[in-house]
This record gives structure tokens, sequence and C-alpha cells, in this order.
């Protein structure tokens, strides 16, 4: 009884304490980071549930992309090049409106005229000839004012960014002000700018307004999920560049401001209201993933490739999808995001008036939403079953997340995604540990005792399945897998030790999820060769097709790994892999101090021989004749028949290169010459043998396996081998 009233009050002080810590969070009186965090994950789950996954056919993005920096050369591009795509766009395309995501912040360079004019002023200054041509070619080779004049009269906008630390750039201009900061209570509430980066005065004037496209309220883990539509700078009020497009649009005057007090709610242009949060901010409405919008290359556009009704019309937002720009954001949809189509989805958003908000009075209907949960809990999960407390816990989750998404999609607000079901969750977890603590220690009991004999990943494997698993010693065939890094030796001779510590481990993780994700078990890591199997403890009737696929994958990671080991200044690394599949014994083995999951066996030794012989043959891979069996699904390359060292009987070599769909017909048809090429081998046809090697060679100057043959060929002339030899080759090297 002592045990259950303490358990009670323990209950009842939690279930209280858990409430006011989410009413202190909900009120904003109190930063919970996890919470933020989860009702981050929340936010961004519950986007990507609702999005329309549909193109808008009003707007299209002209990509400065590889392609066009690849033809055009790379940027920025000389201005008259982008006058001559302003021009194609209007006069051509007859588009509607065009607005630049890049910003003009430098005079172009690539115009000889500075030069023209410092000789002007000093070498020919008394040459009166050469100061009348300079002057007749000045609007020709004056590359600003020509980008400049195709703007002009045109509803061009441009762009420019905002920056928190001070910036002094007098030959930048920015567009005019929307409004005086000091002349509206809110304004204090909007993001202010120390700094600006802006575009040449002269190509500011010309264009018809502008917008900044950076976002200053970037969320803590970096993704952007709002923006403010508002920003102030040194006592005025600015737009963001898809504000500024859209009342470019619509023809409207500045805007009217709507306030509560000192917290702003909407703008106004014209007849349509945008509400917004009161720092002026709205979510960003994400059409979908990249690409929402339709692209064409700016190269294309100049080409007049296009054709004239994809165009026509149109809002075009000029930006760039190329990597070296670096115009690439997270966002909730994707990780690598263009920064231009986030424009792009908030005038989308703006024109569908679709565009989602924090009202400033939803943390008090939140609020009393965590009080209703509070309650409803305590009258719920009482005197219940644990099958009836759960059935309930899920009949308020549901109720939850559909008044969430009721909101959401309704009344296009921003309720608290993930917070109020953490809240209702640990309150039920509150009431299902305090009623049940002893079946819980009781499997605590049980987690321990199994903890001393297997890992804890195969405890968890095998808590999840509920079947019986025997850990005893088997005999069952299995796949075996050796990785090894090769020369890893001569690496670890230049490399400190707590670096080379890190290389290890960066090597170790994508080679280690690259087993997982095809189902495999880790056995160990001996030193910088990484050892794993399939087929146990859970079965696994495809064991060879996965370890041949994790085989390959592992080795299709390492470019990507060595771009980062190269940004680092380490060296390159290159792996062997061996695979074999047979009969072993796979059990718990070990020792009365350390005992662990493992496999045991000829099968397994054979697996390491091979792995040793990768680098001989220049293959990434080699399995065995029993794996190749037993995995169909993969194109493989026959490298030899040999007697491992330790063996008397010969096994086949192969190497696997790719899934049957991906075998190209050069490559089927350089795999036939090389069975040819082999026949001829064993049966000493040198002459023969060796002119299929050398034209494969050919065609493959870096392959090893090739020279390997051209070198026994060579030897064999001059040393035949014995009357009745078969093929075999003898490794006398594990």
């Amino acid at each position: 009884m002592k045990t259950l009233s303490f358990l009670q009050a323990f209950r009842y002080t939690l279930h209280s304490l858990l409430v006011l810590i989410g009413l202190a969070y909900t009120l904003h009186y109190q930063p919970i980071p996890v919470l933020q965090r989860l009702d981050q994950l929340g936010y961004d789950l519950r986007l990507r549930a609702t999005l329309p996954n549909s193109q808008d056919p009003r707007i299209v993005i002209v990509d400065i992309d590889e392609k066009s920096l690849s033809a055009l050369g790379h940027w920025p591009w000389p201005r008259p090049r982008l006058a001559q795509l302003v021009d194609t766009l209007f006069d051509h395309y007859q588009v509607r409106l065009l607005a630049f995501d890049v910003v003009f912040a430098e005079a172009d360079n690539t115009s000889p005229l500075a030069a023209l004019d410092e000789l002007a002023r000093q070498t020919l200054a008394a040459n009166q000839p050469f100061q009348t041509a300079l002057t007749k070619l000045r609007p020709q080779l004056d590359y600003d004012a020509i980008f400049a004049a195709s703007l002009k009269n045109r509803p061009v906008i441009l762009s420019f960014f905002t920056s928190r630390e001070i910036t002094r750039h007098p030959e930048q201009a920015l567009p005019g002000a929307w409004a005086d900061s000091r002349d509206w209570a809110f304004a204090g509430q909007l993001p202010d700018a120390a700094g600006f980066g802006g575009n040449l005065a002269l190509v500011q004037q010309a264009a018809a307004d502008g917008g900044y496209f950076n976002n200053p309220l970037v969320d803590s883990d970096g993704v952007f999920r709002r923006i403010p539509l508002l920003s102030r700078y040194q006592g005025q009020i600015y737009p963001a560049l898809s504000l500024a497009i859209y009342r470019r649009l619509l023809g409207a005057p500045l805007p009217a401001f709507s306030s509560a007090g000192s917290n702003l709610t909407a703008l106004r242009l014209q007849q349509q209201v945008i509400p917004t949060a009161a720092d002026s901010s709205v979510l960003v409405p994400y059409r979908g993933r990249y690409p929402s919008f339709a692209y064409y290359a700016a190269s294309d556009v100049l080409a007049g490739t296009i054709a004239d009704s994809q165009l026509k019309g149109k809002i075009v937002l000029v930006g760039s999808t190329a990597a070296g720009l670096m115009d690439l954001r997270s966002t909730p949809v994707q990780n690598v995001f263009p920064g231009v189509e986030i424009q792009a989805n908030i005038l989308s958003g703006l024109l569908d008036q679709q565009l989602k908000y924090v009202p400033d009075f939803l943390p008090g209907l939140e609020a009393l939403q965590i009080l209703l949960i509070g309650l409803l809990s305590l009258m719920l999960f009482r005197d219940a079953s644990p099958l009836a407390n759960a059935g309930r816990w899920l009949l308020l989750l549901a109720g939850l997340i559909g008044g969430n998404l009721y909101f959401w999609q309704i009344q296009h607000w921003d309720c608290l995604p993930a917070s109020p079901l953490v809240l209702l969750t640990l309150l039920f977890a509150n009431q299902a540990v305090c009623a049940y603590i002893s079946t819980t220690e009781r499997k605590n009991r049980l987690s321990r005792w199994f903890g001393l004999y297997v890992a804890p990943e195969l405890v968890a494997q095998m808590q999840e399945s509920g079947r019986q698993y025997s850990l005893s010693g088997q005999s069952r065939e299995l796949s075996v897998l050796f990785a090894d890094v090769r020369g890893f030796t001569g690496i670890a001779e230049t490399m400190p030790p707590a670096e080379l510590c890190e290389l290890i481990n960066q090597i170790f993780s994508p080679l280690t999820r690259a087993i997982h994700h095809q189902h495999g078990t880790i056995d160990k890591y001996i030193g910088d060769a990484v050892m794993a199997f399939w087929g146990a403890p859970l079965s696994d009737p495809h064991h060879a097709r996965h370890a041949i696929a994790a085989a390959l994958d592992m080795i299709a990671l390492l470019p990507a790994l060595n771009d980062q080991f190269n940004q680092r200044g380490w060296p390159a690394i290159d792996i062997g892999i061996g695979l074999n599949t047979g009969k072993m014994s796979v059990g718990n083995m070990g020792s009365d101090f350390r005992i662990a999951y493992t496999v045991m066996g000829d099968a397994v030794n054979l697996a390491a021989r091979l792995q040793g012989l990768t680098g001989s043959y220049g293959a990434a891979i080699i399995v065995s004749a029993a794996t190749r069996q037993q995995a169909p699904e993969f194109i493989y390359r026959e490298l030899d028949t040999v007697t491992v060292k330790g063996k008397q009987i010969p096994i086949t070599l192969y190497q696997p290169l790719c899934s049957l769909e991906q075998a190209t017909p050069q490559l089927l048809q350089q795999l036939n010459q090389l069975d040819t090429a082999l026949q001829h081998y064993r049966q000493a046809n040198w002459a023969a043998a060796e002119q299929i090697f050398t034209n494969l060679q050919n065609q493959n100057p870096g392959d090893k396996l090739y020279s390997l043959y051209r070198q026994r060929i060579s030897h064999f002339r001059t040393h035949p081998p014995a009357p009745n030899w078969s093929g075999v080759f003898v490794w006398e090297v594990k």
C-alpha cells in the first residue's frame, strides 16, 4: 500500500509539473530547446504531408545553371549579356514581369573602358583623335549603363540583402523605402539590419523596384521555414523580394498596415489582405520538392530555343541552381534547395492568398489547449486496462493532430505541431510507468540478463521480432565479408594518432551504414578492416545478394568520402573486399570475460583470403563461385582459377561489377572477349590469348587484370607450365 500511495502521489506531482512546463513553453515564458526542436520536426512533417506537389504555371525560373555557365562562361557575366537576356525576355518572349534573385554590387570589370579612361587621363591626355574616339565609343563600352538601359521603363525587380554587420558601400543603392519606421509602433518588432549589400546605384535606379532576398529569421537548425515580409534599415522599412514583386503585379500603391497595439497583424495591398505574425513573418508555402516550377537554362533563353508559349505572359525569376554560386538553402522539404525557388514559392502563396502565419492571439489558445489536455488525461487515464488507456491516448492524439491540420489547412494558422502531442504522451507515459512499474522492472532484468551474452543491437532485434532465438553454436549457410583499407600502414605512418583515429572512424561509419542498409550484421572491426556477415541471427534467404549489394554500395561511396578527405588534407583511401558463402559456425563465442556473437570456419577463412587477393587483381571486390551462384542478379567478371594458401582444391574467383539492369552492351562484349581469352590461356594458346588481353587492356588502360595475364603469358613462354597444367594459379601469399 505504501508503494501504491507513493506511486499515486508521484503521478499527480509529475502530472502537474508537466502541465506547468507546457504552459510556460506555450506562453513563451521559458524556451525549451528539446520542445522547440520537436516542434520544428513536427512542422516539417506536417508541411511535407500537406504539400500540393503541383507546379505553378504562372511563374518560371530562368536558371543560371551549370549548362549556362559552361556555355557562356563563369559568373558574373558581362552586363551586355545580361542586357541581352532582359531584352530577349521582354521583346521576344513578352514576359509579364522579371525579377533578379542576384545582386549586381560591383561595376562590370570586363569592359575596357576603365583602362581607356586611364590612358585618356595620362599617356594619351594630349592625343585629341584618341579623346574624340573614346567619347564616341563610351556608350558602347559602358557595360553597366547598357544593362541599366535594358531595365529602364520595364517591370524589373532587383534584389539586395540585409546584414547584421555595419557596412558602407557608397557605390551601391537601395530601392525606395516603403515606410518610415518611426511612424509605426509595430516597427520595433521587425528584423533590424545594420548594413546591406545592394546594386550599383545606376542599375538600381533603372529598375522598377527592389526587395531583399535573404532571410534574417532562419530557424536555429538553419532551415528556411518562415521569412519576414518587411525589414528595417536606418529608420526605413523595406520589402522582401517576393512582396515587391507581388505589389508590382497588382499595380498597387505602397501598402497599408494593420496592427493591434505594437503588433503587426496584416499588410494591405489594394483589396488584398496579407496576415502576418508580429514580426511580419509568414511561413514559406512550399509547393513541393525541387523543382516545383518550370526551369529554363539562361543559355537556352539567349539562344531562343525555348518555345514562345513557355514564357509569354509569365512571371520570370532569374536565379541559380549551380552549386558553385552557393544559392542553395536547407528547407523542410529538401536539405538542398535553390534560394530562387524559395522566392518563387512565397510569390505563389501571395498570388493564391495561401500564406500561413502565427496570429498574435494564438499562444493564448494553445495555453487553453494545454490545460484541456491535462484535465482530460487525468479523467481518462485512470483505473483502466493498458489496452484501453492506449486506445484513449491514440484517440486523443488523433484529435490533436486532426485539429492541428484543420487550423493549418483551413485557417492557415501555424499551431504548435509537436509539443502538445509530447505533453499528452508524457502524461500517458507517467500513468503507464506508475501502473506497470513491476512489469517494467521484470523486462529490465530480462534485458540485463541477455546483455551479458549478446550485443545490445541483437537484443533489440530479438525483442522487436518476438521470435525465439538460440545463441548456442549452430552450423548454417551464411555469407561473410571482409573489407580492408589498402595501404593503411603507410597512411598510419604519416598521421598523428588522434587524427588517425578520426580517419578510421570516418571510414567505418559509412561502411557500416552500407552493411546495415543491406541487412548485414557487423561482426567486428579488426584494425583497419571490417568483418560482417548475412543470414544470422535473423534468417535471410537472400544473404548472398545482400552481401554483394552492400559491397557494391561500399565501393560506390568512396569517391564522396575521398572528396571529404581531400578537403581536410587527408590521403585518399581505397578498400578491397572479399566475399564467400558457405557453411560456418555461428553463435556466442568467447571466454568468461568477454563473449560475442560471431562466425567461424573454413568459409570465413576463405573470405579473408579473397580479400587479400583483391590488390593482386586490381579488383575492388572478389567473390567465390558459391557466392556468385546464389546471387545471379549481378554481372560478374571471371578473374582466375586458383588455389589459395592453405588449400588444395581450386576455386574460381569473380568480380561483381553491377546489377543486370545496369550492364551496357560494351561491358557484355568485353566480358565475352575475356571469357574467350581465358579459354585460350588455359589451353596454353598464348598468342591468341595475348592478342585479346592486349586489346582489352588498350580499351581499359588502367585495368590491372589484363596486364597480369600478359605478364603470366610472357613468363610461360620462357618457362612453360607442366604438360598436365589446367590453368590453375597457385597463390603462396594470404
